[in-house]
């Protein structure tokens, strides 16, 4: 790092608009940030612990916006900071306040963390937002830190796992590792602990063949939650867009989540990182300002009519300005960065009907997504949308165009429904064990459109959904108000654990029974960690603030009759050939054919009892035996066989779930159950 005894001087000559945040070129730095409505930018130096201002240096050239310097000698480890001054006009969208720290959106790394202090406001707290604030907020605030790109990813290539083939275990960086009893107790928590050999052992195990991460970006532990005691566990407030949570880090680099990434890939392994592009921690124009705020507001957000009012669809107080030019560019730069630079496989888009809001609302054409759908980079990775947000026109389940896959909550609610007996369910299960054609066939998009889920991080557990008639958030310290009330649950005689052998085993029953109908169906199938071995959130289906072991799996307490569920049915859904993108029906009949338990094909009248449980469906794979899929959330039953012999392959009443019994005539079924077979 450069002697900073004296002040260090940009060098004119070797400056660049063109690459915005700081880039270490080899011997020096270059540094650059957009701002259209600032008068002057200045740069902070820190010392190496981010505790010293050292110099404040204006950036010296400006160009459409940007303002950008050369500093020579600057080198990976330099401590950093920008103070962005302009009008203080909150009436017109424009907070800028030079008192306040501001952290760098293309910051890589992290030095330090948040410390709540009213000084992080542009205004005084206690007056009205057209207040101006002096103190400075500098000591209260994290850093960017200069980095060294370079890897050594030893000639690796990307896995490109076929979306037929993907099996997405969504999970979380420290509640996989924290009470991981094989997890070194130093590496807990981290990156490290992440991919550690016990950790990716079971997800070789269990078939997965990418692990989807909860926002791993720099996110606020917000004010009011630190302030009752509680934090921000999921990690949807976002802060940098470049940067890893620097708590997930066991010495602060970036280097260990690229040390992670390529143990995953050795292990067959994808990683798809959840993003949040549709706001930032900052809150309303009441909110604190860290970042966008006070570099420039009136271009990194959405604002009211009355541009002193945010503009807000994600329910969080602000919504990102994603139609803007240059704030687009940064989402694009940073999700080109975080798949050529750290080698990530894909992304969970948060919210991403916000994503697609132009001047008349969702549009499915919109800059965002047609810049994905043209990038040469992006548009070959693994795009998912979670398909709403809380705006008017915001569900837009099965509304996205390829290449985008999205989450189906239709599928999780009608699966169950139908496992909990609700009455008139074979219509949509039927729609849900193809691939939901209602909502995806359209735009020439296949079958593994619909990524396919009982479970997610937000809301019930799969094992608390059969444990718990009622959400029990009290631990969120809002006397219950908090969570949605829609969690189509059902406790099976008993509210919680309990010790009745009866209710445990019709637990199981009906886990399995989930279970097997994601796998067992067209889409992409997607389970949540913890449930391959009955995790419980004891009852809590709204745990964003539960950083502690009601959100920590329990891996002393796994349960391996579903977890070798999971495994057998992961096994049986690559080897069968059901994953496939296509199938092909006998000559004259259809790709799907319906059968009713006495045999025949189902008639319209079967289709409207509505206390009928049993179904069977037919499939015909490429280069494959017939497959036959039979449903059953009643009571014990028979299923006439169609003609000839059959193997049982898969039978999620017994307790081998996998197995190779050739069959034929009529096939007992056990109540609340699964069989899948192929024709022998």
């Amino acid at each position: 790092m450069r002697d900073l005894t004296t002040p260090p001087i940009f060098d004119a000559t070797q400056a660049r608009s063109d690459i915005l945040g700081a880039e270490f070129m080899g011997e020096g730095t270059n540094f650059a940030l957009y701002s259209d409505h600032a008068t002057k930018v200045e740069l902070c130096l820190f010392d190496d612990e981010g505790q010293e201002e050292l110099y404040r240096l204006p950036l010296p050239d400006m160009e459409g916006g940007i303002w950008f310097g050369y500093l020579p000698d600057i080198m990976p480890g330099q401590v950093y900071g920008y103070r962005v001054h302009g009008p203080y006009e909150p009436e017109n969208g424009h907070r800028f306040n030079p008192n306040k720290l501001l952290l760098d959106p293309y910051a890589r790394e992290l030095r330090g963390e948040i410390i709540w202090d009213d000084a992080l406001h542009g205004y005084t707290i206690g007056e009205d937002d057209l207040s101006f604030d002096e103190r400075d907020s500098a000591p209260f605030m994290p850093k960017g830190v200069v980095v060294d790109s370079r890897f050594d990813w030893d000639t690796e290539r990307a896995l490109r796992t076929p979306w037929a083939d993907t099996v997405i275990y969504e999970a979380h960086v420290k509640g996989v590792t924290k009470r991981h009893p094989d997890v070194p107790e130093d590496l807990q928590g981290t990156f490290r602990g992440l991919a550690t050999e016990p950790v990716i052992s079971h997800l070789q195990k269990i078939g997965v063949t990418a692990i989807e991460l909860l926002p791993i970006h720099a996110f606020a532990n917000d004010r009011y939650l630190v302030e009752k005691d509680l934090s921000n566990y999921w990690g949807y407030s976002t802060l940098s867009f470049f940067a890893p949570h620097t708590p997930y880090l066991k010495t602060g680099q970036i280097r260990e989540v690229k040390e992670a990434i390529r143990k995953f890939h050795k292990a067959g392994i994808e990683v798809i990182l959840d993003v949040v592009f549709n706001h930032t921690c900052e809150g309303s124009e009441l909110g604190q300002t860290l970042s966008f705020r006070g570099i420039d507001n009136a271009s990194y957000y959405l604002l009211s009519e009355d541009k002193r009012h945010s503009f807000d669809t994600t329910g969080t107080g602000n919504t990102l300005n994603v139609a803007h030019p240059m704030v687009l560019r940064m989402v694009m730069d940073s999700l080109r960065y975080w798949v050529q630079v750290m080698h990530v496989d894909g992304f969970r888009f948060d919210l991403a009907s916000t994503l697609g809001r132009e001047s008349e609302g969702f549009e499915r054409d919109g800059s965002f997504f047609n810049a994905i759908r043209q990038d040469p980079v992006l548009s070959g990775i693994k795009l998912i949308a979670e398909p709403w947000d809380i705006g008017e026109g915001g569900y837009q389940v099965g509304g996205y165009r390829w290449p985008f896959r999205e989450w189906n909550d239709k599928f999780r609610d009608d699966t169950r429904a139908f496992w909990r007996r609700d009455s008139g369910q074979l219509g949509v299960i039927a729609e849900r064990l193809v691939g939901s054609p209602v909502q995806f066939n359209h735009s020439h998009r296949p079958a593994t459109s619909s990524v396919n889920f009982v479970a997610a991080h937000d809301g019930f557990t799969l094992w608390d959904t059969v444990s718990y008639s009622d959400k029990h958030n009290d631990a969120n310290g809002e006397d219950g108000r908090d969570g949605h009330d829609h969690n189509l649950s059902d406790n099976l005689g008993a509210e919680g654990p309990t010790d009745d052998a009866g209710i445990d085993t019709a637990r199981v029953r009906r886990v399995r029974g989930m279970l097997a109908t994601i796998f067992l169906s067209q889409g992409v199938p997607m389970i949540l960690a913890g449930d391959e071995m009955g995790n419980s959130q004891d009852g809590n289906n709204n745990a964003y603030c539960q950083d502690n072991e009601i959100s920590w799996l329990d891996w002393d307490g796994a349960r391996a009759d579903i977890r070798d569920a999971v495994a057998a049915l992961t096994a049986f859904r690559k080897d069968s050939g059901l994953a496939q993108t296509h199938f092909s029906g006998p000559e004259g009949q259809p790709v799907a054919r319906w059968f009713h338990p006495r045999g025949d094909a189902m008639t319209d009248a079967d289709w409207s009892d509505g206390e009928l449980r049993i179904l069977g469906l037919m499939l015909q794979p490429t280069d494959a035996p017939e497959i036959l899929i039979i449903v059953n959330a009643g009571d014990d039953g028979e299923f006439a066989l169609p003609e000839g012999d059959w193997t049982l392959r898969i039978d999620t009443a017994r307790d081998d779930v996998a197995c190779m019994d050739t069959v034929s005539g009529v096939l007992p079924l056990g109540w609340q159950s699964v069989v899948a077979l192929t024709r022998a």
